[in-house]
C-alpha cells in the first residue's frame, strides 16, 4: 500500500479537447497515472471532456465523467462522492491547473475536505505568474533575463522604452505560448502588446529582453517527499531561443552542452524545483544558454506538471515519468518504487542513452488560409513524431521520414528548394520545412558559417547535415552495380532510405533493397533499455538500426539483434502517426483497443508507430513495440522479421490505410477487408460507380484528371460543385466552388499539390442535412453501432460539424433508407471490420457522400456515448475470431450525446475562419443532453441559419 494510507479515492482532472499547445501528450500522462493508481487499489474518478482518447475510456478508471471542464462540473462529482480524498491536477496540463486554481480560490476543496497531491497552489502561482517567478529566482540567485511585469498598456510602453527593442512579450497562465510573441520594431509593440494583455486571463505580461539566438535546453526533474531529485532526461533545442519548444526540433541527450555547464544547469534545476514548494512530484525546467565560451545560463520557466516534454522524455528513456510522478504523489519514494523496465533496480536513478532521439512538429497551415507560418514563441504544431537511431543524422532521417509529408528523409528525392533567394528567406524567417531547407542551403553551396550566422543554430549541428551530403555527393559517383558495400553500409547507419539511395543511383527502390540484401547490410533492432545495456532489460520496446556484422570462428556472418522472434502467433497493428488535423487521438484510441482485443484473442501483439504523445506507443501497451516510422521501408523489415499472421490497417487512419497497397502486392496478409475494397471506397470514380450498380442514390458526378475535363463536366453538373481529390484525409483539398473560374483554379492548384490525383466533380445538394453512421460488418451481417445527424447543414466537414447521436429530426422514412444504405453499401464492399458512410439528406431522400471501410473520428463518440466496446467487437471480426452475431449488443444512453468540434484559430491572427468542406477543428468535447429543450442544443441549432444560403 502507499505510505499515505489515508489516501484511498484521488480525482484526477483531464485536459478536455485536443487544441494546439496542449495535445494527447496528457491523455498519455492521464492514462499512466490512473494505471499506477489502480495498481495501489486506489479508487479513481476522472473528469475529462474528450471523447476521442483512450483516457475517457469506461476501463480505464472506477468512474469516468465526460463533463465540461467547470467547477460547476467539479462540485457535482463531489457530492456524488464523498470519498474522494485527493486531487491530483497534475496530469491535465494547463487546463487542469487552472481549473485547480479556480476551485480553489472558490474554497471547493476546502468546502469537501479534499487535499491537493502532486503540486501545491503556491508552486502553480509562482511558476505562472511571471513576476512572481522572476522575483524568487532574484532571491535564489538564479539568473534570468531582465524583465518587468506589466498591467496596463501604458506601463508597457514605459517598460520598452527602458529596454529597447527586441523584445519578448509573454503572456501570465496562458497556455502553448498563448499571446507571446517577439517585437522587433516599435510599429509593432502596440499591437503584440494588446495581445498579450488580452491572452492573459489576469490581464499580465511579462516584458523581457530578448535573448535572441541562445540556445535551449531543457531538463525533466522528479522529486519524492524526501527531497531525492532525480533528472530523469536533458533536452537540446536544435533551434535558438525565440521559437516554442513546441514548433522546436529537440534532440536528447543534449549534444552541444560542455559537462561543467550541465552539472551547473542541473544544480539550478534542482534548488528551482526545491524553491517553489514542498511537494512530491514532476517538473519541467526550461533554460536559455549563451552561444559562446562562457555558456551563461539563464532560466526562463518552470512547470510544476508533467509537460509536452515529459511524454517526449519518458519515450525517450523508457522511463514512465507520469506514472512514477504518480507514485511519489501517493507518499511513495523514489528508492521504494522499481525501474519499469529493467524490474531489478530501483526508480531512484538517472536513465543513461546508448542513442539519439530526435523529435521534429508536425504542422497544418495548409489548413489556415492566410495564417504566418512564421514560427516563433507561440506555439503552431499539431503533432509530433520521434525518430530513435544510434547517432543523431540517422535519428534525425527517421523522423523526417516519420512526418508523412511525401518526403524520404534530408535531401536525395528531388523536392528540394533551388532558389537562392527561397532558401535565405526561410532560413531567415524560420518555417516548418527549415529542417530540410538547411540541407538545401548546403546543397547549394552556400557555407556553414552563413547558415550559422542566420539562423544561430549550432555549428555541430550544421555540420552533421554537412557530414550527410558529402556522403550523397560521394555515392552519386556510383551505380547499383559497384557501389562500395562500406560506403552503402554508412549511407544506411546515417538514416537514409533505400527511395534515397535509389534516387542518389537513379535506379529503382526495390534494386536497392536487393543489393542489401546480397551484401547481407540487414536492420537490426536494439532495445530502449534506460540504462545503455547495464543491466538486462525486461520491456520489449525496440528502435531499428544498422551495424557491420562479425564473422563467426565458423565463417558464419551475423550481427547482434535484440529483439528476439517467439514462435507464437502474431498481429501487427499500425499506427497513425503524428497528429494532424483530420487524423487525431481517435485512431489512438482505435489501436489500443484493437490491440487489447487481439491480445484476447490469444495472439502476440506488436505495435508499431513514431508518435511520441500517444497511449499506443507506451511500452506496456502491446507485447513489443517497434517505435518506428510508419513508412513502407520500416514496416516491411519489421513484417519480414516477426512474420505475424497478419497486419491490421484499418485502425490507424489515413497513414496505415496507404500503405494497404504495398502491404497486399507484397503479399502480407491485411486483416479484415481487403485490399480491393479499400481501394475501391478511396477512389471516388470506382465508388460512385458501385453505387450506381447497386441503385443507391448520390448526386450528379463526373471524375477529372485536369481542368478541361472538369470545365466540360461542369457543363453537365450545374453549379454549385463540389471538388474532392482521391485518397486523402481531412477533407484536404475539397472545395464548393460556384462558377468556372473558380473551379478552374481550384483543380489546376489542387493538381499541382497533388500531381495524377482522380478528382470527383459533384454537384453539392445546397441546404441538405448531413447525417452520418458507423457500422460494423463480417461479410455477411452488418450491425449499425451508431446514426448521427449534423446540426451544421451538408458541405462543412463532418468533423467541423456539431453531431447528434442519435438523430433529432430525422423520420422514419429517411432513418430506414440510411439503415438500407448502410447494409447494402457494407456489403457489397465486402467489408470486414468497421465502416463509416455519410448521407446528404434532400426533400426526404438519402444521397451516398463517401464510405470509408476502417475506424472513424467517431467510432470512440459513440463507443463513449452507449458505454459500449465496438473497436474491440471490429477487431475480434477482422481476426475471424467472432461474427457480428455472436456480440450482445447493449447500448445506453439517455437523452443525446453531442459532439463538439474545437478550433484553434486564437492561435492564427488573420486567419480565414470560415467553415467548409476541409476540415480545421484539432479537437472535440462530448456533452450530454436530456432533452432537445436544453439551452445549449437551442443555441446551437438557432445558428444553423448562418451557414445555409437559401
Amino acid at each position: 500500500m502507499p505510505k499515505n494510507n489515508n489516501i484511498k479515492c484521488v480525482l484526477i482532472i483531464g485536459s478536455g479537447p485536443i487544441i494546439i499547445g496542449q495535445a494527447c501528450e496528457f491523455d498519455y500522462s492521464g492514462t499512466q497515472s490512473l494505471r499506477s493508481l489502480r495498481e495501489d487499489g486506489i479508487k479513481t474518478i476522472l473528469i475529462n471532456s474528450n471523447p476521442a482518447t483512450i483516457m475517457t475510456d469506461p476501463s480505464m478508471a472506477d468512474h469516468v465523467y465526460l463533463k465540461p471542464l467547470t467547477t460547476k462540473s467539479i462540485i457535482e462529482i463531489l457530492k456524488d462522492h464523498p470519498e474522494i480524498d485527493a486531487v491530483l491536477p497534475t496530469m491535465g496540463g494547463q487546463t487542469a491547473l487552472n481549473l485547480c486554481i479556480e476551485a480553489d480560490e472558490k474554497g471547493i476543496w476546502s468546502d469537501f475536505n479534499v487535499k491537493l497531491i502532486g503540486v501545491d497552489i503556491d508552486a502553480i502561482n509562482i511558476c505562472e505568474d511571471r513576476e512572481q517567478f522572476k522575483q524568487l529566482m532574484g532571491r535564489l540567485g538564479v539568473p534570468v533575463a531582465p524583465a518587468k511585469t506589466v498591467t496596463s498598456y501604458l506601463q508597457g510602453k514605459e517598460v520598452a522604452q527602458e529596454f529597447g527593442f527586441p523584445l519578448v512579450i509573454r503572456a501570465s497562465f496562458t497556455l502553448g505560448g498563448g499571446g507571446a510573441s517577439f517585437v522587433h520594431r516599435a510599429e509593432d509593440f502596440d499591437e503584440m502588446l494588446s495581445r498579450g494583455l488580452e491572452a492573459s486571463p489576469i490581464h499580465e505580461v511579462l516584458i523581457d529582453k530578448a535573448l535572441l539566438g541562445w540556445k535551449e535546453y531543457e531538463l525533466e526533474l522528479l522529486r519524492d517527499k524526501n527531497d531525492n531529485v532525480v533528472i530523469i532526461c536533458a533536452i537540446e533545442n536544435m533551434d535558438p531561443m525565440g521559437i516554442h519548444t513546441g514548433d522546436s526540433i529537440t534532440v536528447a541527450p543534449a549534444m552541444t552542452l560542455s559537462d561543467k555547464t550541465y552539472q551547473r544547469m542541473r544544480d539550478l534545476a534542482i534548488k528551482m524545483m526545491r524553491s517553489i514548494g514542498d511537494f512530491a512530484g514532476g517538473c519541467n525546467v526550461q533554460f536559455a544558454v549563451s552561444p559562446d565560451e562562457k555558456e551563461d545560463i539563464v532560466a526562463i520557466e518552470i512547470n510544476p506538471r508533467v509537460s509536452r516534454s515529459s511524454a517526449l522524455a519518458s519515450k525517450a528513456t523508457g522511463y514512465p515519468i507520469a506514472k512514477v510522478a504518480t507514485k511519489l504523489a501517493l507518499g511513495y519514494n523514489l528508492d521504494e518504487l522499481e525501474n519499469q523496465i529493467t524490474k531489478s533496480t530501483s526508480a531512484l536513478f538517472e536513465p543513461s542513452l546508448d542513442y539519439v532521439i530526435v523529435k521534429i512538429p508536425r504542422w497544418n497551415f495548409d489548413k489556415f488560409e492566410g495564417s504566418d507560418r512564421t514560427l516563433g514563441l507561440q506555439m503552431k504544431s499539431v503533432g509530433e513524431v520521434m525518430g530513435i537511431g544510434r547517432s543523431f543524422q540517422e535519428a534525425l532521417h527517421k523522423a523526417t521520414q516519420s512526418l508523412e509529408i511525401k518526403r524520404n528523409g534530408l535531401g536525395a528525392d528531388g523536392k528540394g528548394y533551388k532558389d537562392y533567394d527561397q532558401i535565405i528567406d526561410k532560413l531567415t524567417n524560420p518555417s516548418w520545412d527549415r529542417v530540410f531547407v538547411i540541407y538545401d542551403a548546403i546543397q547549394m553551396g552556400i557555407p556553414l558559417s552563413r547558415i550559422h550566422e542566420i539562423t544561430k543554430i549550432d555549428m555541430w549541428f550544421l555540420k552533421q547535415y554537412e557530414e550527410l551530403h558529402a556522403l550523397e555527393v560521394e555515392i552519386t559517383k556510383y551505380d547499383k552495380d559497384n557501389l562500395p558495400k562500406d560506403l552503402l553500409l554508412e549511407a544506411k547507419q546515417k538514416g537514409f532510405a533505400d527511395r534515397q539511395i535509389a534516387h542518389m543511383l537513379d535506379c529503382l527502390e526495390s534494386e536497392v533493397y536487393k543489393k542489401r540484401e546480397e551484401l547481407q547490410i540487414n536492420r537490426v533492432y536494439k532495445l530502449v533499455d534506460t540504462c545503455a545495456a547495464e543491466f538486462k532489460a525486461l520491456t520489449p520496446y525496440y528502435y531499428s538500426t544498422f551495424e557491420e556484422g562479425i564473422r563467426s570462428k565458423e565463417g558464419e556472418y551475423y550481427t547482434d539483434n535484440e529483439s528476439k522472434v517467439s514462435d507464437k502467433k502474431k498481429i501487427i497493428v499500425l499506427g497513425s502517426g503524428p497528429n494532424r488535423i483530420g487524423q487525431g487521438i481517435e485512431f489512438d484510441y482505435s489501436c489500443v483497443h484493437g490491440v487489447l482485443a487481439a491480445a484476447e484473442c490469444g495472439y502476440e501483439t506488436i505495435m508499431i508507430n513514431c508518435n511520441p504523445e500517444t497511449v499506443s506507443t507506451d511500452f506496456d501497451t502491446a507485447d513489443k513495440l517497434y517505435f518506428e516510422p510508419v513508412f513502407w521501408e520500416h514496416i516491411y523489415d519489421i513484417i519480414q522479421h516477426e512474420k505475424p499472421e497478419g497486419v491490421i490497417v484499418q485502425l490507424g487512419g489515413q497513414t496505415a490505410l496507404k500503405l494497404a497497397e504495398k502491404l497486399d502486392r507484397y503479399g502480407v496478409k491485411i486483416m479484415g477487408t481487403s485490399f480491393e475494397a479499400l481501394d475501391l471506397a478511396e477512389d471516388r470514380g470506382s465508388f460512385s460507380t458501385l453505387l450506381q450498380k447497386n441503385d443507391i442514390p448520390y448526386p450528379d458526378f463526373g471524375t477529372a484528371e485536369n481542368a478541361d475535363e472538369a470545365l466540360k463536366l461542369a457543363e453537365e453538373l450545374d453549379f454549385p460543385i463540389l471538388v474532392r481529390p482521391s485518397y486523402v484525409l481531412g477533407g484536404q483539398g475539397m472545395k464548393i466552388v460556384i462558377n468556372k473560374d473558380e473551379l478552374e483554379a481550384h483543380v489546376v492548384d489542387l493538381l499541382r499539390k497533388i500531381p495524377n490525383n482522380k478528382l470527383l466533380l459533384d454537384h453539392y445538394l445546397d441546404g441538405a442535412i448531413e447525417a452520418e453512421a458507423d457500422a460494423i460488418c463480417d461479410g455477411e451481417d452488418v450491425y449499425i453501432i451508431g446514426i448521427m445527424e449534423h446540426i451544421e447543414p451538408c458541405g462543412i466537414h463532418s468533423g467541423d460539424s456539431h453531431a447528434l447521436l442519435p438523430p433529432f429530426n430525422l423520420g422514419d422514412l429517411v432513418m430506414q433508407q440510411i439503415k438500407d444504405h448502410t447494409r447494402k453499401i457494407a456489403l457489397a464492399l465486402n467489408t470486414v471490420g468497421l465502416i463509416n458512410i455519410q448521407f446528404a439528406i434532400k426533400d426526404d431522400k438519402v444521397f451516398i457522400i463517401e464510405a470509408n471501410p476502417r475506424a472513424s473520428r467517431t467510432v470512440p463518440f459513440i463507443a463513449k456515448a452507449y458505454k459500449e466496446p465496438y473497436v474491440n467487437y471490429a477487431t475480434k471480426v477482422m481476426l475471424g475470431e467472432k461474427k457480428v452475431k455472436d456480440f450482445n449488443f447493449d447500448p445506453q444512453l439517455e437523452g443525446y450525446a453531442i459532439k463538439q468540434p474545437v478550433f484553434s484559430f486564437n492561435k492564427f491572427y488573420n486567419v480565414n475562419k470560415q467553415l467548409g468542406p476541409e476540415m480545421k477543428s484539432t479537437g472535440e468535447s462530448i456533452l450530454f443532453i436530456d432533452s432537445l429543450k436544453d439551452d445549449e442544443f437551442y443555441d446551437l441549432y438557432s445558428r444553423r441559419k448562418m451557414y445555409l444560403s437559401k
